[in-house]
């Protein structure tokens, strides 16, 4: 079937809140259609679904398209964020001609945002970039093993520490993307790996944002979700994650999670999802411990969960099939 979406429209546009200058703005988030993420071409992360905003022929015009399309949308909003499906500051998917109109758009906002991946971090790249950009890291994991096995990422924690470091030592902002629950983890797993990928991350980041993974069409993550060998984290461990780091980091601590309270996306019993997600957003522009208290019948269940994980030795979807034992359990 012929794809009928036009590469000079963006894929999204919409404003939510987020920081700047210490303080709680909005922004103006701004999803592209490019050519698509150069790691696709080695099987892509398993994970990522993004290949579904890319298009196979993007000229140089059309990118410059959508910047007309979200200036027209754009009211003076203090941060901007400019997402692709891959690298920004890939020279295939965004020409250094597009990127220097992009900067030049928005220099006057406090803060622009995109993502990268570490190889195109560079010490000539980052001469170009102003002093206004945040440059976001899709570290996921801190553990090289994670990342070659269960995100097959196609770079190392190193690669992203050293791209890390030169972009502070540039006077860029760095905000690190760790994932919570990569697949075949169990809960408990998950949370320590993301509160060590998080002391790990510290170092070179000013923001670190933990998002717990929440399962993408066409993606590898979905063929084992269907399966019921995979389910998404609880709110719970995210929960967990945030009080275990808190006052053991230096960066800011966030979590804007994607999906959230559906079966795809990060999780409880349904009835206190929502409340628990707010805490969770509460946080994020607090980082105040004290906005994470929340409580449901529920947490227990979770607790129960991950110690039935442990005994089972597996990281399977336990809600599939073992309702009965779980709740037995609690009881």
């Amino acid at each position: 079937m012929k794809d009928k979406r036009s590469p000079s429209e963006l894929e999204a546009l919409w404003k939510e809140d987020d920081m700047a200058d210490g303080k709680k703005v909005r922004a103006m988030v701004v999803i592209m259609r490019t050519s698509g993420c150069c790691w696709v071409k080695h099987g892509g992360c398993t994970m990522c679904g993004y290949r579904e905003a890319s298009l196979r022929s993007v000229s140089e015009e059309d990118l410059l398209r959508q910047l007309d399309q979200a200036l027209a949308s754009y009211k003076g909003e203090p941060f901007v964020k400019i997402y692709t499906s891959g690298s920004f500051l890939d020279d295939n998917e965004v020409p250094p001609a597009v990127r220097q109109r992009f900067y030049e758009a928005f220099s006057g906002c406090s803060r622009l945002l995109f993502e990268s991946r570490p190889e195109f971090i560079t010490e000539e790249s980052v001469k170009a970039v102003p002093k206004n950009v945040t440059v976001a890291l899709g570290l996921e994991s801190s553990s090289p093993e994670v990342l070659e096995r269960a995100v097959h990422k196609g770079f190392t924690p190193d690669d992203i520490r050293r791209a890390g470091l030169l972009l502070k030592r540039s006077g860029l902002m760095v905000r690190t993307y760790l994932l919570l629950k990569t697949p075949f983890m169990t809960e408990s797993m998950a949370i320590r790996d993301a509160v060590a990928s998080a002391r790990f991350a510290d170092e070179f980041s000013d923001e670190i944002s933990v998002n717990p993974l929440n399962v993408q069409r066409g993606t590898y993550v979905e063929r084992l979700w269907k399966r019921g060998e995979f389910r998404p984290p609880w709110i719970w461990s995210l929960i967990d994650v945030f009080r275990q780091l808190h006052g053991t980091v230096g960066a800011r601590l966030m979590s804007s999670p994607s999906g959230g309270g559906s079966q795809r996306g990060v999780h409880n019993c349904g009835e206190c999802d929502r409340k628990a997600l707010d805490a969770v957003e509460r946080f994020s522009f607090t980082q105040d411990p004290a906005d994470l208290s929340v409580s449901c019948s529920c947490e227990a269940r979770w607790r129960a969960y991950m110690e039935s994980e442990s005994i089972l030795g597996t990281p399977a979807d336990l809600d599939r099939g073992f309702e009965n034992e779980l709740t037995l359990r609690v009881v």
